[in-house]
């Protein structure tokens, strides 16, 4: 499962350089319009993430990079970090 997240990771990290070279070299009409869209949706779904999945990461010790890395590659993080562990005698 570790490599199914791994590379989903990469590909979105392949998808944002595609974003920014758009920004930086426009790609042909309507190709820019709809690389821009992709990207400002995926934006919003990763603070949503982030967001929603605040109260998971005030327990860890590097939550500002943990939400910055979800901002970045969104769920592929967030399935990466272990589950909190339950102490013994607390249900």
């Amino acid at each position: 499962m570790k490599v199914f997240w791994g590379l989903g990771k990469a590909l979105t990290v392949v998808f944002w350089w595609v974003v920014v070279l758009n920004l930086l070299s426009p790609a042909e009409k309507p190709f820019h319009l709809l690389i821009n869209a992709a990207g400002a949706t995926v934006l919003a779904l990763h603070v949503l993430e982030v967001l929603m999945f605040n109260r998971l990461l005030r327990e860890r010790s590097h939550r500002w990079f943990d939400r910055l890395q979800i901002l970045l590659v969104g769920i592929f993080h967030i399935q990466s970090i272990p589950a909190p562990r339950q102490e013994a005698g607390h249900a």
